[in-house]
């Protein structure tokens, strides 16, 4: 059994920045995301890779996360892209769908109990076919422009399904069409969603609810290469810390959020899941605490 079923893409990333490139990394929401997750609690991923998938990878995520819900065949999903100075936005050069064309989410029996399930950025019609697999008792969904340009209906029905909205503040603005995010955050709390958390990259993050607001910091890094995940790593951050505290309260989500921006913003040192690879829980926690200080005063 697992504490948390991720549900999102697993991919291969060329990827170039300001500081750096790298070719046919590991990436994908579900991989950051599970791999975040995996400080706190047990994840488990529904999705998809290739044969031509490395099985390096393979063995590297089954370290750390039950891969029974991903499948093999194909070709592996591809994206490339780069980031100009201003790394909160990615430009996307290509995109290769290849299986995740004809991708159905099949969920193994020992994920159908699991009470944290989080949709990563993916297609919000497989997200809603999750959503009538599995019945958790939390629900964090992620979304992108790509669906709220294409996909609309659909994903405002997944929204109406959730417990949390996560999405950028680019996002929020597109989709509730206005340019304050207060107004966007009402919005979204109106459909049906007890939460929402709004990234603003490197200018940290925006909690809200029907009556409380909090303002998340971003953490002053010096070293960033490749802010490629960081929203991933938030996410499974997140829902990681909830599920291994099991305390669904506001002021635990509000640590939740901290130990999440705490990995995400890890992960912008380096590309891939190559920082990652190296921190431990203690890490974090000194990070926690930094963060801490960051708001005392």
């Amino acid at each position: 059994m697992v504490d948390i079923v991720i549900l999102g893409t697993v991919a291969l990333d060329n990827i170039k920045t300001p500081f750096g490139k790298v070719e046919n990394a590991l990436g994908g929401s579900a991989t950051y995301a599970a791999y975040s997750a995996s400080f706190f609690a047990k994840s488990g991923v529904v999705s998809i890779v290739g044969k031509d998938f490395p099985q390096e990878h393979l063995d590297f995520l089954k370290k750390k996360i039950d891969l029974e819900g991903l499948k093999r065949e194909g070709k592996t999903f591809r994206w490339e892209g780069y980031y100009e100075f201003d790394m909160n936005e990615a430009k996307t050069l290509n995109t290769c769908l290849n299986s995740l064309e004809t991708f159905k989410p099949e969920i193994p029996e020992k994920y159908k109990d699991a009470k944290y399930l989080f949709l990563a950025n993916l297609d919000p019609s497989l997200q809603l076919e999750v959503l009538e697999q599995i019945k958790a008792e939390f629900v964090v969904l992620d979304t992108m422009n790509l669906w709220i340009n294409h996909k609309k209906e659909e994903l405002l029905k997944v929204i109406k399904k959730v417990d949390v909205l996560l999405l950028n503040d680019g996002e929020a603005r597109q989709l509730f069409n206005t340019v304050n995010l207060v107004k966007a955050a009402n919005m979204a709390l109106k459909l049906g969603p007890k939460h929402v958390i709004i990234k603003k990259g490197e200018h940290g993050a925006l909690f809200f609810t029907d009556s409380t607001h909090f303002n998340a910091p971003g953490y002053p890094l010096e070293n960033i290469k490749d802010p490629t995940g960081c929203g991933d790593s938030f996410g499974g951050g997140f829902i990681g810390y909830l599920a291994k505290t099991k305390n669904l309260s506001e002021p635990n989500i509000r640590k939740a959020i901290i130990y999440g921006s705490a990995i995400a913003s890890y992960n912008a040192e380096d590309f891939s899941l190559n920082r990652l690879k190296k921190i431990t829980i203690e890490d974090i926690e000194k990070r926690y605490g930094e963060f801490e200080e960051i708001r005392r005063f």
